[in-house]
């Protein structure tokens, strides 16, 4: 035959597939660790802030259960029902048309919010931020 060469299979797909799933592993890892690093990091809540409209309209205790009726809007239109139970806080009851935040878990870490956008409602879960790092204090 004119023209035929023996040709060996190449083995370098293999290697760059077996490479490329070393690489996905070690990426996943590196997530995963961060994710839990971070979500293990955050301190617990002591309070709960609510805003109407940017203001600032109340400030209660997590560590105190208690159910609040939020009444707002021009012609007090808009109704949302906060609860505070166990350390958490979330929305029993809202009159918005889509109700993403009666859907939204509840939030008990510092920094987790809760909103409601057709109230203008900020739910916003308050204390003491943690430093990320060793605690040298010993």
């Amino acid at each position: 035959m004119i023209g035929a060469r023996n040709v060996k299979p190449s083995t370098d797909g293999k290697r760059k597939t077996r490479n490329d799933m070393i690489l996905a592993a070690v990426l996943l890892l590196v997530a995963a660790a961060s994710f839990l690093l971070w979500h293990f990091s955050r301190a617990e809540g002591e309070s709960v802030t609510v805003k109407v409209g940017g203001t600032e309209t109340a400030v209660y205790p997590l560590s105190e259960d208690r159910e609040v009726e939020i009444i707002g809007g021009e012609d007090n239109e808009y109704r949302n029902v906060v609860v505070i139970r166990d350390g958490k806080v979330s929305v029993s009851e809202a009159n918005c048309p889509d109700g993403i935040c009666v859907k939204t878990r509840s939030a008990s870490r510092a920094g987790e919010s809760i909103v409601c956008l057709p109230h203008k409602l900020v739910i916003e879960v308050t204390g003491e931020k943690s430093e990320p790092g060793l605690d040298m204090t010993a």
